[in-house]
């Protein structure tokens, strides 16, 4: 096999890619027409590749992307003068050194491997790789290449003449030739002899293409006059491409005319020259000098063997979670046949009427409902209900019994509590209830001393005034019920709640009170008039005063009257209540392994 080398094999080795020059001259090119200076531009920002990509879209200063006469155009149109050219590849020659895969290439042709690498770099790196590879071989088996380029074309021919292997030939010169290959009328025409020999090779070689776009017209036309010898590329073609999607038209269509006349074609995604040659030399017997060499020089890999620590982890908890485990909620609820068609809205609107206090979801002529049997039908009669039985909730599947068990939660978790739940399509919520007027001393007794443990958490009131703003506010929970594992919990999140009026448009056009949603959470577009005293509140609590909000939380909703909660306390036999048993210990996280970190007594 021969091979042919573009610049993106040259990638890893610091030197810039025909993309990465294509990238830089076009930059310099903007900034001479716009009047900026290179150093106001960033050509690896997307935001600055857009715009100029946008400015030559809009001109004919350039062919446009992906021509395969860009690269050529666009270095003459800002290196005019061939020695300036010359000067630019040998700036961008002196960043390289030989990657992974030229030390690996270097390799195959100082065994004996590879007897021919054709490339249009300029760069000296395969040459080198193949020098110092021969250094550690015994000078009866080396094997140094011959290096050719356009003005040394005749090297080349003797080792064609000859089949004196290995040879290294630059098409497009050497980085110490006087000619060098880069504009449009440059590449038009491949040197004689240089196109001679690779037409030749072509005859005898199969041929690796690794890293070269094919934007030389010169070239593809030479390769595809092998196609029209007897037998051409006899040990197939094998084209690397990062992406096949990215292939010229010229490429495509050679590798079709290719296939066409007999030759075993393939196109291969590859990201990198260091990848391929990897792959290469896992199944290539290398003499172990050489072997050890190329071994010495590959890079770091991202996956390395480690030593899993085997202590075992400390049994204390890392992080803990606002949330509590529902042990058991209910399964079923009480099934109600209606007469007619109805919504939950309008059946809750007739409980409310009627002073019935039920949790209920409709559909249809159905109804999945919590509460006392005999005050539900009267409440419902013109409906006309009958009881049917008990309906099967599955929350996992079923919205609406996932919106029965969620409402029927908020009212058993307030029931017996100083809490007022709040049910919102966005959200539910609890909220401590505030000292009412004519209230019953002992009843307000036990409130407060059912929040004392709440109330030492805050280090401040529940309930009270904004200062300065004069609006209520009282100290709640945003809650969530939700399924992680399998396992249903109950998510918390303390919150601080303004009664801040809301303004909202008649079908006349003017302005009143908002009565609806008096405590909104989402501030209306003119902003939230208690955000910053909010913010203030809540700035110097830190974990240790988290901590003790969440537990005294959890201690309220679960420890004041247990774990067992009922949406409504009935009796057997009166109807299906809502019961949950909920654990009053919150969720916590604990560490997988030991760390010194864990050691801390401050």
């Amino acid at each position: 096999m021969a091979w042919f080398l573009g610049a993106g094999a040259s990638a890893a080795s610091g030197i810039p890619t025909g993309y990465a020059m294509i990238r830089d001259f076009k930059a310099q090119i903007f900034c001479r027409e716009t009047n900026l200076s290179k150093r106001e531009i960033d050509t690896a920002d997307p935001i600055w590749i857009d715009r100029i990509d946008a400015f030559f879209r809009q001109t004919s200063l350039l062919p446009p992307d992906g021509d395969p006469t860009e690269y050529a155009k666009a270095f003459e149109a800002v290196y005019p003068q061939p020695r300036h050219r010359r000067q630019y590849i040998d700036d961008a020659i002196s960043k390289g050194t030989p990657c992974f895969g030229h030390k690996v290439l270097g390799s195959l042709i100082a065994a004996g491997k590879t007897d021919c690498v054709f490339t249009t770099n300029f760069d000296p790196l395969i040459e080198e790789s193949a020098y110092s590879a021969n250094a550690v071989l015994p000078v009866g088996d080396q094997n140094r290449p011959t290096v050719a380029a356009i003005d040394s074309a005749d090297r080349a021919m003797r080792c064609l003449n000859e089949s004196d292997w290995p040879l290294v030939a630059k098409l497009h010169g050497d980085y110490q030739s006087i000619s060098i290959k880069n504009t449009g009328s440059e590449l038009e025409e491949q040197d004689a002899r240089m196109r001679h020999v690779l037409v030749e090779v072509g005859k005898r070689f199969g041929m690796i293409f690794v890293g070269y776009s094919g934007r030389d017209a010169s070239i593809i036309e030479a390769l595809t006059t092998i196609l029209d010898a007897p037998s051409p590329f006899p040990n197939g073609l094998y084209w690397l491409t990062s992406s096949v999607s990215r292939l010229l038209p010229a490429v495509s269509e050679f590798l079709s005319r290719a296939q066409a006349v007999g030759v075993d074609v393939a196109i291969i995604e590859c990201a990198t020259f260091d990848e391929l040659t990897a792959e290469i030399i896992k199944t290539t017997a290398l003499p172990r000098p050489l072997f050890d060499r190329v071994m010495e020089g590959r890079p770091t890999p991202r996956l390395v063997p480690v030593q899993l620590p085997t202590a075992e982890a400390r049994a204390f908890p890392v992080l803990r979670y606002s949330s509590l485990l529902i042990e058991s909620m209910p399964r079923t609820a009480r099934r109600v046949k209606l007469a007619q068609h109805t919504t939950s809205p309008a059946v809750r609107e007739m409980l409310k009427e009627k002073g019935v206090r039920a949790t209920v979801a409709a559909q249809g002529r159905e109804l999945a409902v919590f509460g006392r049997d005999r005050d539900i039908l009267d409440a419902l009669a013109p409906l006309g209900p009958t009881l049917n039985g008990e309906v099967e909730l599955d929350p996992v599947t079923d919205s609406w019994a996932m919106g029965l068990l969620y409402d029927a939660l908020i009212r058993a978790l307030a029931r017996r509590l100083p809490l007022i739940p709040r049910y919102k399509r966005a959200g539910h919520s609890v909220v401590i209830a505030p000292p009412r007027e004519g209230e019953d001393p002992e009843q307000a007794r036990r409130n407060a001393q059912v929040l004392s443990d709440l109330r030492h958490a805050y280090k401040s009131d529940l309930t009270g005034t904004v200062p300065r703003l004069g609006f209520p506010f009282q100290e709640g929970l945003f809650l969530k019920l939700d399924q992680v594992n399998g396992r249903w919990w109950l998510g918390f999140e303390p919150y601080t709640f303004v009664h801040v009026p809301r303004p909202e448009i008649t079908h006349d056009g003017n302005p009143e009170e908002a009565h609806s949603d008096p405590m909104s959470v989402r501030p209306d577009p003119g902003g939230d008039p208690a955000g910053d005293w909010r913010r203030e509140r809540w700035a110097q609590r830190y974990n240790r005063n988290w901590a003790s909000i969440i537990d005294a939380w959890a201690q309220l909703l679960t420890n004041v009257s247990g774990k067992t909660k009922r949406a409504f306390g009935l009796q057997d036999g009166t109807g299906i209540d809502a019961e949950f048993a909920i654990s009053p210990v919150t969720g916590w996280s604990r560490p997988g392994h030991h760390h010194v970190y864990f050691d801390r007594t401050t």
